[in-house]
């Protein structure tokens, strides 16, 4: 696994071959990046597209990976040089269980971590989006809560309904524990009608995701940013007694 450093934004060297720095680039290969300011380094992971689990999606398809995530996040982690997590999101869901694997792991890091909502946060994107330790949406994204649904061949026995109540109560038991919004209240929305032409469920746009409790804040890059120097200010007065970043 690479370390850390390799994610550092450098600036290319005169001649240098162009075939080379695309191999090396992060943001190509990861869709992240660690930038140095302001006396501080912050780890910027996007989770875009589709989550794509233990079944690889077509090429065509936006994808984020989870064996690309889990190991950047464990970096983050145990580094001492990366001081905090900025997640940004545009993701129309996906896998299941590797979205779940993702939002606990973010949920259970030490490390400073905030989310930022762009397009939209949907279907296994909700829990994603509200496992940092702030959250926040753009006004025009959009995020969509759904009843579970399998592709695919399915087995119409009573057994295939209850594990698909019992991975809704997964994600409605995360949910509750890591936002602001009841359980009851998110398995109403996910079970509500009349707003999906073809499906169950609801769909909460920026204010409307702050109103009901499943995300803290209305915010741009620049409030994300800010609330999360302010996070990283708090651990390192708790942890060393060292002076605010300045922001």
């Amino acid at each position: 696994m690479r370390e850390l450093h390799d994610f550092l934004i450098t600036v290319p060297e005169s001649g240098a071959d162009d075939a080379a720095q695309e191999a090396r680039d992060p943001v190509l290969n990861d869709g992240a990046v660690t930038v140095r300011t302001q006396g501080t380094v912050l780890h910027c992971l996007t989770i875009i597209g589709q989550i794509e689990g233990h079944y690889a999606l077509p090429a065509q398809t936006k994808t984020t990976k989870y064996e690309h995530v889990i190991p950047q996040l464990v970096a983050v982690e145990e580094s001492d040089r990366v001081d905090g997590l900025l997640l940004i999101l545009n993701t129309v869901g996906g896998d299941i269980e590797a979205g779940l694997a993702i939002a606990e792991l973010i949920a259970g890091m030490e490390t400073p971590t905030v989310s930022l909502v762009l397009g939209g946060g949907h279907s296994i994107g909700v829990p994603l989006a509200i496992a940092a330790d702030r959250s926040f949406i753009v006004p025009t994204a959009t995020m969509t809560i759904h009843p579970v649904r399998m592709n695919g061949l399915v087995l119409g026995v009573p057994q295939t309904m209850a594990y698909f109540e019992h991975t809704q109560e997964r994600i409605v038991s995360f949910v509750a524990a890591n936002s602001s919004m009841p359980g009851d209240r998110f398995r109403a929305m996910m079970l509500a009608t009349g707003e999906l032409a073809a499906d169950a469920g609801t769909v909460l746009r920026g204010e409307a995701a702050v109103r009901e409790g499943l995300i803290d804040a209305v915010g741009s890059l620049s409030d994300a940013l800010h609330d999360l120097k302010d996070l990283i200010n708090k651990r390192k007065l708790e942890q060393h007694g060292e002076q605010p970043i300045e922001q």
